[in-house]
């Protein structure tokens, strides 16, 4: 290795986009951020209003009771009509999608399309 280089991992390299994204995404009381974490066996998601520091509403794969896997696209999508379920029972009708340094892919994509699905705009 060169002088002065060092590895970066993924969860590294994950952050600094997130950093990056978050400079220009931020969620308000009229346009909340719909903020994305996946993890290996589940995924996360949660309506924040950053001006309050408050979360409005949640939803995760923890909480569905499907007979198998719940690491799957499908898993996300039902998570996402989940989340937009709740968000339009508190009133919430448009977001600002937060990816949360992911690609636009797989169990994120399907989660922002079960959102949308469900009624949210972004």
């Amino acid at each position: 290795m060169p002088a002065g280089f060092t590895e970066r991992n993924t969860v590294q390299l994950r952050s600094r986009r997130r950093r990056r994204i978050r400079k220009k995404i931020s969620g308000s009381p009229g346009r909340p951020r719909l903020s994305v974490f996946r993890s290996n066996k589940h995924i996360y998601a949660q309506i924040i209003d950053d001006v309050h520091g408050h979360t409005l509403v949640e939803a995760s794969s923890r909480g569905l009771s499907t007979g198998g896997s719940v690491k799957t696209a499908d898993a996300a999508k039902e998570v996402g009509k989940l989340l937009a379920g709740r968000a339009t029972e508190q009133g919430i009708e448009t977001v600002a999608f937060d990816r949360g340094g992911y690609l636009y892919h797989g169990r994120v994509k399907a989660l922002a399309e079960g959102a949308r699905e469900g009624g949210l705009k972004f």
